[in-house]
């Protein structure tokens, strides 16, 4: 199942992300671009949760098969190293919300933890990748296209991701009924928990059983009763 799942969300992310390149009009007063937009971000976000799922050998009990995964959801969310970001990862889960945490930040204030959270994790190879790519992608597609459809998905993808998966969960004051993860969850609504981030509100969850793919978190939801965010 796990297999079947990534799978659907990269073939999904290139499907519609080609879809739109070819079909969808660029115009402003075009109320699909706006649909196809949210509906690639969402995309995106999902690549970066299978590259994250691989992390945990979630996805298969095939060690080789979670690497191969995770080398291509990592490239295709914007062109990341999977091996660099694995030791990142699990020192995010062995020291949440302290000093040795890359993901966390003391200022507790949005955008200036989101860019201090994007500097962990942008090297200069992976802009020189993306820009190669932009530049060969425009042989065939022009400008707006590639900024609309591609490029600014992506970058939305990254706000979700933190919104939902850093921001809201690991934000002080600390979840002091769970002072080891530091850790919050979101109220239960499966279905917005879906949209906003792959089930990764329930993240205080996901904290105590990191090997849970995310598709099963909310079955944790369910089953641990864990306060909602505060």
């Amino acid at each position: 199942m796990g297999i079947l799942i990534a799978i659907s969300i990269l073939s999904a992310w290139i499907i519609h992300l080609f879809y739109c390149l070819m079909n969808v009009e660029i115009a402003w007063a075009n109320p699909w671009i706006y649909l196809h937009i949210l509906i690639q971000t969402h995309l995106f976000t999902g690549l970066f949760i299978t590259a994250h799922d691989a992390m945990h050998q979630s996805i298969s009990k095939s060690v080789k098969m979670n690497r191969v995964f995770g080398y291509l959801a990592a490239f295709l969310f914007a062109g990341m190293n999977y091996k660099k970001l694995k030791p990142k990862h699990f020192d995010h889960h062995r020291y949440p919300g302290s000093d040795s945490d890359p993901d966390f930040h003391t200022s507790n204030r949005f955008f200036r933890w989101w860019f201090e959270f994007m500097k962990q994790y942008i090297s200069f190879w992976q802009i020189l990748i993306m820009a190669g790519l932009f530049n060969l992608l425009m042989i065939w597609y022009n400008e707006s296209q590639l900024l609309l459809l591609w490029v600014l998905p992506s970058v939305l993808s990254t706000f979700q991701l933190f919104y939902f998966g850093t921001y809201l969960p690991h934000r002080q004051p600390h979840n002091l009924l769970h002072p080891i993860h530091r850790s919050r969850t979101q109220k239960k609504n499966h279905f917005w928990a879906f949209l906003s981030c792959y089930f990764f509100g329930y993240h205080l969850e996901h904290h105590q059983f990191p090997g849970t793919p995310w598709w099963k978190l909310y079955l944790k939801k369910v089953e641990l009763k864990i306060p909602n965010h505060d």
